[in-house]
């Protein structure tokens, strides 16, 4: 027996994810367990969980692969900081410390976390940074053969990268080099326009939505990005203009000052409010994103000459960008890792280690080997009787078809539901697994779960879950979408007209837009999930239900968390949720909560 434990850690996502004999048998995020979302360190919760759901002790292992390699990401913090010297000293006294004294014996340091776990000196395999997210995209998809694209911010030196995956060998053909970053430049705005790096992209790209893309002042604004703070060439690669950026040697993101004066527009502050301008300037960096990811998929059509393509790195996360590359028909078919960020990038190492350093072959697994992403731990109905009896809960308990029954009968009363069944999703995703549910057709869902119970902007939109035989019947689609990572447009057979786009965030959000209001965005756009019996059967099961009572083969679905908090893993952490929010029910197991 072969098994390999990948890890991420030491920046943001921190994961673990374990390979026996090339099958993927868990993988899981540190944030689910210790509550903090995005937590940066060592990955001891997730380590334990993936060991025990495989049977394992850490004895029992036979490599550890980890994410990237930390003596080239030291490299380049010292070849940077020498290019732009004198300038970044501050940044630098405050890194070389942390770098000297623990990263440098980077090895030391991740044996001596892991000896917490188990004693066994095991061999450590350290792949890079872009190959362990192409290892993430290749391996797990269901194609022999496919092109790979890499994007995100920055890895040791690479912030993209082209190669080509054919059976279980992966050659990369070409890299782009950091400062030079899609990844960061989209960062870099997301702060600009008020939200935080390494979180906040969604938002913006939800705020996208809002900005007007024929207005002259949205157009002028891509302009100006293109014409001064980034050089795009025709295949995809990039040179940022360092004038405007300070990522590379400071503490911040952006030259503040010169970005007001190219653009006439202040930095936003967080929480801050949003105006017409910002909605076309978040407009302006996605249209340039999408033009970014365009030219890099057309490259490696170019280079691969291959029909498929898969996605990872954190730009693969940018399902409208996804979308657009799918429409585009550049490819017969696209498969994007569920875990595109770091997370996933324990995955990939782990599979780098079985495919290419042990060169073991591949078996292909359909429709894909994540398993629809639930890799995370599951709950009993044991452990879920043991949390009502310590809080004296108000429950009922049903089989399995009079649950599903009761449950589509109140979501199409418009109740909001929280859903906890399962082994909970790897990723940033909730599936059904770890979900707050509604009704599609409610006018007002959208803003209720986003006050009421997520407590976050209004401007975000929701996810419609729909089954996948009828996705078509209501989405402009063409392909599954079971990670809900592509946005596609509402079928014009469902759209209603809008008589007046114009008004506040909140004017917007209250116009009925589809049959289907709750889930449509202001663009008429929607980021679908699709779900199959195949891999999530109770799931699909629920939706099915909910068409029976009421015609409509979809629902509204959003991951179950309060903003600011990672989704929940527990069943004490979705009876906490679910007693200090809005939520009506909570499913859970065979158990249907009330308060």
């Amino acid at each position: 027996m072969e098994a390999i434990l990948g890890l991420s850690a030491f920046y943001h996502d921190s994961a673990a994810a374990l390979l026996i004999d090339g099958q993927l048998i868990a993988a899981a995020q540190e944030e689910r367990f210790t509550r903090v979302k995005h937590d940066a360190s060592f990955p001891a919760h997730a380590i334990r969980y993936v060991l025990e759901e495989g049977g394992l002790r850490y004895e029992d292992l036979t490599a550890v692969a980890f994410y990237e390699k930390p003596f080239i990401k030291f490299e380049r913090l010292l070849e940077t900081y020498h290019a732009f010297a004198p300038h970044g000293l501050t940044s630098f006294l405050a890194a070389m410390p942390v770098w000297i004294n623990d990263k440098l014996f980077f090895k030391k340091l991740l044996r001596q976390h892991l000896s917490e776990i188990g004693k066994n000196e095991l061999p450590i395999y350290f792949p890079e940074h872009h190959l362990s997210h192409a290892a993430s995209a290749f391996y797990p998809s269901p194609f022999e053969e496919a092109a790979i694209l890499t994007i995100d911010g920055v890895g040791e030196w690479a912030t993209a990268t082209i190669g080509h995956g054919r059976q279980h060998q992966m050659e990369i053909y070409r890299e782009l080099h950091f400062p030079h970053s899609a990844g960061l430049l989209y960062s870099a705005f997301t702060l600009y326009l008020g939200f935080e790096v390494n979180g906040g992209e969604y938002k913006l790209m939800g705020l996208a939505a809002y900005g007007d893309p024929v207005a002259k002042q949205t157009q002028d604004f891509v302009q100006k990005i293109k014409n001064d703070l980034v050089d795009i060439r025709d295949d995809g690669s990039l040179l940022l203009n360092m004038r405007y950026f300070r990522f590379a040697t400071g503490l911040q993101m952006t030259h503040d000052q010169r970005w007001e004066q190219l653009l006439h527009l202040r930095r936003r502050q967080p929480e801050a409010p949003i105006r017409q301008e910002h909605m076309n300037l978040a407009q302006a960096i996605q249209q340039v994103t999408e033009d970014i990811v365009m030219r890099l998929a057309r490259t490696a059509k170019t280079l691969t000459g291959s029909p498929r393509l898969v996605l990872a790195g954190g730009v693969a996360l940018n399902s409208v960008a996804n979308g657009k590359l799918l429409a585009s028909r550049l490819f017969d078919d696209l498969w994007i890792q569920p875990a595109a960020g770091d997370a996933g990038g324990a995955l990939g190492a782990a599979y780098a280690v079985w495919h290419i350093a042990q060169n073991q072959p591949r078996q292909r697994i359909l429709p894909d080997a994540m398993q629809g992403a639930c890799l995370g731990p599951a709950f009993s109905d044991k452990q879920i009787a043991a949390l009502a009896r310590k809080y004296q809960a108000v429950f009922t308990v049903y089989e399995e078809d009079a649950l599903v029954e009761a449950v589509a009968q109140h979501l199409s009363e418009g109740k909001v539901v929280g859903w906890f069944q399962g082994r909970m999703e790897f990723g940033p995703r909730a599936l059904g697994s770890r979900s707050i549910l509604g009704d599609p057709r409610d006018p007002a869902m959208q803003e209720k779960i986003n006050v009421q119970i997520k407590f976050r902007e209004s401007f975000r939109p929701f996810a419609p879950s729909v089954l996948e035989e009828e996705a078509q019947a209501y989405f402009d689609l063409g392909n599954a979408s079971r990670y809900m990572l592509l946005v596609r447009p509402v079928r014009e057979s469902r759209r209603r007209a809008v008589t007046d786009a114009g008004g506040s965030i909140q004017d917007r959000l209250r116009q009925v837009r589809s049959e289907i209001p709750a889930v449509t965005h202001v663009d008429y756009s929607a980021r679908i999930q699709t779900v199959s019996g195949q891999t999530h059967p109770l799931f699909w099961k629920l939706i099915h239900a909910f068409k029976q009572k009421t015609g409509y083969g979809l629902l509204v679905n959003t991951s179950f968390n309060v903003r600011g908090e990672p989704i929940v893993c527990t069943p004490e952490d979705a009876y906490q949720c679910f007693m200090n929010t809005g939520m009506n029910l909570l499913a859970m197991g065979g158990y249907l909560f009330r308060k």
